[in-house]
């Protein structure tokens, strides 16, 4: 029986400058953040399989102590981060991939995830590595290259051990990534940020921010009334109230 295990970063608004601001429900008004401020959860996933500990993105790496967050809600769960054998990058923009590693006092870069393998699309990497700052934060990201734990995906559709898909959509960024895992109870289905929210499952809803922002609409509903006659699960990366569900 497959666990999943939202980890949630908190409620963070975001707007033009690209900045995640820290949002407190019980305290803030977003009517008094910046104009077109969108208001998202950070929320990577463990699930845990007969067969891996499997971590989807990494959040935005903020530590405290010296402990990345991640590590912090991971061990809540009873989960070391040596635990963890798959990581899973749906793409690399600096709210999903802060947490990929982490620097020693001397400024060594060190895998987050020291026994994982890293899945990540290569030309994602080298389109991130190109465009920088302010969407990618490189120095996160760097240690990847020609590190013996990452398995650099080439093609826009394939498996990793015969029970996860994944497929390059091209659609929030240009080489974004979707995963689905088999498991005893049906699919788990990872939209990343081509689907973040439950309620753009629901409506034709076309972002300004995506890559594509019609092929992410078309894409959603897709999903959904799939995912829907079909049983599968869906995990919400920027959802407030649903982490995931199964319609």
């Amino acid at each position: 029986m497959a666990t999943i295990i939202p980890l949630s970063e908190g409620s963070f608004t975001i707007g033009k400058d690209k900045i995640f601001h820290p949002f407190n429900h019980a305290e803030d008004d977003l009517q008094q953040r910046a104009t077109g401020s969108l208001l998202v959860e950070v929320q990577p996933f463990c699930i845990v399989t007969e067969r891996d500990v499997l971590l989807i993105d990494t959040g935005l790496g903020f530590s405290q102590q010296g402990e990345l967050q991640i590590h912090r809600n991971l061990k809540a769960n009873g989960i070391q981060p040596a635990d963890v054998t798959k990581v899973l990058m749906s793409h690399l923009h600096k709210d999903h991939a802060g947490g990929v590693s982490y620097k020693d006092r001397l400024g060594n870069a060190h895998l987050a995830f020291p026994n994982a393998t890293y899945f990540v699309q290569r030309r994602e990497y080298d389109f991130a590595e190109a465009t920088g700052y302010p969407s990618f934060i490189t120095d996160e990201f760097e240690v990847f290259d020609r590190h013996p734990r990452v398995f650099w995906l080439h093609d826009d559709e394939g498996s990793i051990d015969n029970y996860i898909h994944y497929q390059v959509t091209g659609a929030h960024s240009p080489y974004h990534q979707v995963f689905w895992i088999e498991t005893a109870e049906g699919l788990i289905f990872f939209g990343g940020d081509d689907a973040p929210q439950h309620k753009q499952m629901l409506s034709r809803f076309v972002a300004k921010y995506d890559h594509d922002g019609k092929k992410c609409m078309e894409l959603r509903q897709q999903w959904w009334d799939k995912g829907s006659a079909d049983g599968w699960t869906f995990l919400f990366y920027h959802d407030i109230s649903h982490p995931y569900l199964k319609p």
